[in-house]
C-alpha cells in the first residue's frame, strides 16, 4: 500500500509570489507553449526547448531524442504534458538521471525540471523519495504532473521552466539548473574513490616494498621474495646413432670372445695378391 504524500511546509515564497509586476529583460525565462505554435518551426523550438528542460545541454544527442513522441506531439495525439511524462519516463532519462543518483537526489532534480523551483527543505525531499520508493519512477514522475502546483503553473500545454529565478530587489539570480551537477556528491565521491583505490593498487602492484634490515643490506621481504626453484631432474645421456651403437656392440662382442689381430686379416690379402701376380706371369711366357 503507498504511502500518502507527507506535509512539508514551504521555507521560501519566492516561487509563490505572483509575477505581475515583473520587468520582462533577457534573462527572464521564456514560456513556450503549444498555443502560441503557429508554424512547423514554433513546434520544433517547443520541442527543443522541452528537451533542455528535461535532459539539459549535457544530455542533449540525438541518441536520446524520442521520436515517436515527437510524431504524436506534432499530430496532436497527446499534450506538452505527456510529452514531458513520456520524456521523464523514458529509458535514456533513468539510465542518465535516475541510475546515478540516490533518491532523495532524484527527487530534488524532479522538483527542479518538473515544478520548475527548489525543494522547500529536507522534509519535502524525505516526501518526494518515500513517494519514488514506494511508487516507483512513473508513478512519482504522475504524482509530479498530477499535482496542483504543476496544473496551475504549467498546465496541459505549456513546457516546465524555472521560476522566479529573478527577482526584483536583487541584483543577481539564482544559479539556473542547467548549470547544476546531475548527481549528488556521493555518488561523485564514490568515482573519485574508486578511481583513488585503482590508482593505488595499480601502484602498489607495479612497486615492490623494500625494506633495509639492521645489517645495513636491503632484503626483500618473506611475502615478496621468489619461491625456492624446485631441483631439476638429472639430464638424460644423448641417444647416440644407431650406426656408433652397432660399431661399439661388435667391438665390445669381439673383445669378449678374443680379439682378432690385424695381421690375421692380412695374410689371406697378401696370398691372394702374390697368386694373382703368378697367374699373370705364366700366361705373359706361354704367349
Amino acid at each position: 500500500m503507498p504511502l500518502p504524500l507527507l506535509e512539508y511546509a514551504p521555507t521560501s515564497q519566492n516561487t509563490r509570489v505572483s509575477s505581475r509586476f515583473d520587468v520582462p529583460g533577457d534573462e527572464q525565462p521564456r514560456v513556450f507553449t503549444i498555443e502560441n505554435v503557429l508554424s512547423p518551426g514554433d513546434m520544433e523550438t517547443l520541442i527543443e526547448a522541452a528537451y533542455l528542460q528535461i535532459f539539459h545541454e549535457q544530455q542533449m544527442l540525438d541518441f536520446n531524442r524520442q521520436t515517436a513522441l515527437e510524431s504524436q506531439l506534432k499530430t496532436g495525439q497527446i499534450t506538452v504534458k505527456d510529452f514531458i511524462r513520456g520524456l521523464t519516463t523514458s529509458d535514456s532519462f533513468r539510465r542518465l538521471n535516475f541510475d546515478v543518483n540516490n533518491n532523495y537526489r532524484f527527487a530534488e532534480l524532479c522538483v527542479q525540471r518538473l515544478l520548475g523551483r527548489q525543494v522547500y527543505s529536507d522534509r519535502e525531499t524525505i516526501a518526494w523519495s518515500i513517494v519514488l520508493a514506494t511508487k516507483g519512477l512513473n508513478g512519482f514522475v504522475n504524482a509530479l504532473l498530477e499535482s496542483d502546483e504543476y496544473l496551475d503553473n504549467f498546465g496541459e500545454y505549456t513546457v516546465p521552466y524555472q521560476r522566479r529565478r529573478i527577482l526584483q530587489q536583487r541584483t543577481e539570480g539564482e544559479v539556473t539548473f542547467a548549470h547544476e551537477a546531475r548527481y549528488g556528491d556521493d555518488y561523485r565521491n564514490q568515482l573519485s574513490g574508486s578511481g583513488r583505490s585503482n590508482r593505488s593498487s595499480r601502484r602498489s602492484s607495479a612497486k615492490t616494498r623494500v625494506q633495509r634490515p639492521s645489517g645495513g643490506t636491503f632484503a626483500r621481504p618473506a611475502a615478496a621474495r621468489r619461491p625456492a626453484a624446485a631441483p631439476r631432474p638429472a639430464a638424460r645421456p644423448a641417444a647416440r646413432p644407431a650406426a656408433a651403437r652397432v660399431s661399439r656392440s661388435s667391438s665390445s662382442s669381439t673383445s669378449d670372445g678374443g680379439q682378432i689381430k690385424f695381421t690375421e686379416l692380412l695374410a689371406p690379402v697378401l696370398i691372394i695378391s702374390v697368386l694373382i701376380t703368378l697367374v699373370g706371369a705364366v700366361a705373359l711366357f706361354s704367349s
